[in-house]
């Protein structure tokens, strides 16, 4: 009987083993050479010459790199304010228990189920002045409409963010309607029968008591911004010139086609490091218990 409870135990442990080991290697472990390889003088090929902080040195001396970070702090802020307000916005509306609520929630959360590769490419043949919206207006009769962004090296990165935001508002839009759903209908009725009007409930009742739900879409949304990748490869490739070139496809020009790994490895423990930043004080704060909605 104890030998049968052991192995009754020990089942679990041996089916979660294989994929722990599997994540251990391919996760953690790369992410160690990774960070080994941003030490060393690797070129084309990786190279364990030892060179300590000096990839780092020369990353942050590099234009391209700074350009790469001016244009995540655009788009991650656009993206992620334009997301919060857009997802709430939508939440409200769906929480007001209208008819078409079954209808309107896929349809919200449909560009969610589509990869960033897609949406990428069929944004790009939206935005294409010579076969999107442009064209169409063209066709129609409106021939002084000009939407020419996509080609513009001061707008492209406008485009990145219009996409991204079409493809993650209704994601954090069922954070926001799930967090309304949770909040206590005794506390609305109560202030409700105090005077307070519907604007009044929501801004001084219900939305702050969904911050932990606004610090998990601003988690999610940031985690996004930072690794983006595929988006900006399949909507623009970086340009026009490097108009829209973020840390992720910075890292993967200078480690792939650039020749320079040390340097490509530095970028990604650099954004590796920004992620970090971001997902430890939020872990923190759930592993401390607080407030919930």
């Amino acid at each position: 009987m104890l030998t049968r409870n052991r192995l009754q135990d020990a089942v679990p442990r041996l089916v979660l083993a294989p994929s722990f080991a599997a994540i251990l290697l391919f996760v953690y472990g790369f992410i160690l050479y990774t960070g080994f390889l941003s030490l060393t003088d690797s070129k084309m090929l990786p190279s364990y010459g030892f060179v300590g902080l000096e990839n780092y040195r020369k990353l942050w001396a590099l234009p391209h790199w700074w350009r790469a970070l001016t244009n995540l702090g655009i788009f991650g802020s656009l993206y992620i304010i334009i997301c919060s307000v857009l997802g709430l916005f939508l939440a409200i509306l769906l929480d007001q228990k209208i008819r078409a609520e079954g209808f309107l929630r896929p349809i919200y959360l449909y560009p969610m189920a589509l990869s960033f590769i897609v949406t990428g490419t069929a944004w790009k043949w939206f935005l294409d002045p010579g076969i999107g919206l442009q064209n169409t207006m063209h066709l129609w009769g409106w021939e002084s409409f000009t939407f020419t962004w996509i080609k513009d090296r001061n707008l492209a990165i406008y485009c990145v963010v219009i996409a991204a935001v079409w493809q993650s508002s209704g994601f954090v839009m069922a954070m926001f309607l799930a967090g309304l759903r949770g909040v206590d209908n005794e506390i609305i009725k109560a202030a409700q029968i105090d005077g307070a009007s519907t604007m009044t409930i929501y801004r001084r009742i219900i939305i702050p008591l969904m911050r932990p739900v606004f610090l998990s879409a601003f988690v999610v949304l940031a985690h996004l911004a930072i690794k983006s990748y595929d988006l900006v490869v399949a909507l623009t490739g970086g340009g026009p010139g490097q108009a829209t070139e973020l840390p992720a496809t910075f890292m993967y020009s200078y480690t792939f086609t650039r020749n320079s790994m040390g340097i490509g490895a530095s970028s990604a423990i650099i954004m590796l490091v920004m992620i970090f930043s971001i997902i430890i004080p939020y872990l923190y704060s759930e592993l401390r218990g607080g407030p919930r909605a």
